[in-house]
């Protein structure tokens, strides 16, 4: 499975730089570091890394801690409710919008299923993404998935991808998936098309994954308020284990629900790509 070759291009090479310096401000935004401090330990020079990370978030190291700390997610979270209370009463189903890329949503039966992609075919590649190389998985039906390779190497995440849809066809095919990955990412869709997702869950989690959807890019939510939505008041554990078996990472923003304190912890990808995720889109809504 490990057979693939995908050059790194610019987005994933930036990010996996940008995922260090996140962490180390992470475990020490309380002492608020200077710029010197945060290059030093991702070992680049002062200018190197403000050029790096403008070029990458839109915004400067110092500006991007911001977005980082406790206080600016607590806030951002009372911010957000008046705009998620409009945006999920709108209601739960149908095509959903994240940041002007219209994405339309088709969920498989229950037969399909059960069968576990018996008679179906995925293909799958991967490609450089702003939060560093992605994995792809396509079917005539849309993007089935997409996900981040971890440390943990491409054959880790293809086989937590294929899990589910064990007696499917899966074929390997760079130029297939490179536009999709590529419009995933886009700030508007490309002529004028949009991506169609292909769901594989219950009834429940896809509920919970179309919700998501509704949550416009820069805003933040907490599971309670959430399972609320949902007419599930009690239920906000239920929902953290949908936002975990989601397979289609940022396009069903499950990095925007946070714990109602504002911490920003757990992330099926890990949590410093989502508090690259929230950081980065935070400083396009402000740039907006």
């Amino acid at each position: 499975m490990n057979d693939m070759t995908s050059p790194k291009a610019g987005p994933s090479r930036d990010y996996q730089r940008i995922a260090e310096a996140i962490r180390f401000v992470t475990e020490r935004r309380e002492d608020q570091p200077e710029l010197a401090d945060v290059a030093g330990a991702v070992g680049l020079s002062p200018h190197h890394l403000q050029r790096l990370f403008t070029r990458w978030a839109g915004v400067s190291p110092k500006k991007f801690l911001k977005y980082l700390t406790l206080a600016d997610a607590k806030a951002r979270l009372d911010a957000s409710a008046s705009v998620l209370d409009a945006a999920l009463d709108a209601g739960l189903s149908g095509p959903g919008r994240l940041h002007d890329l219209f994405v339309s949503v088709d969920a498989v039966t229950p037969g399909e299923y059960k069968a576990r992609g018996a008679g179906m075919t995925f293909t799958y590649g991967f490609h450089p993404s702003p939060f560093g190389e992605c994995l792809a998985v396509t079917s005539r039906r849309g993007l089935t998935g997409l996900a981040f390779v971890t440390d943990e190497g491409r054959d880790a995440v293809l086989e937590d991808q294929q899990t589910g849809w064990d007696a499917a066809t899966w074929r390997p095919d760079q130029k297939a998936t490179a536009g999709a990955a590529e419009a995933a990412f886009a700030e508007a869709p490309a002529g004028g098309e949009g991506l169609s997702l292909l769901m594989r869950g219950t009834p429940f989690q896809i509920k919970v994954w179309e919700a998501l959807m509704r949550i416009p890019a820069g805003a933040l939510t907490t599971y309670g308020n959430l399972a609320q939505h949902l007419d599930h008041p009690g239920a906000a554990r239920a929902v953290g284990t949908a936002c975990g078996a989601n397979r289609l990472g940022y396009l069903i923003p499950c990095h925007r629900v946070i714990r109602d304190t504002g911490a920003i912890t757990g992330y099926r990808w890990g949590p410093d790509r989502k508090r690259a995720m929230l950081a980065w889109e935070a400083a396009k809504a402000e740039a907006a």
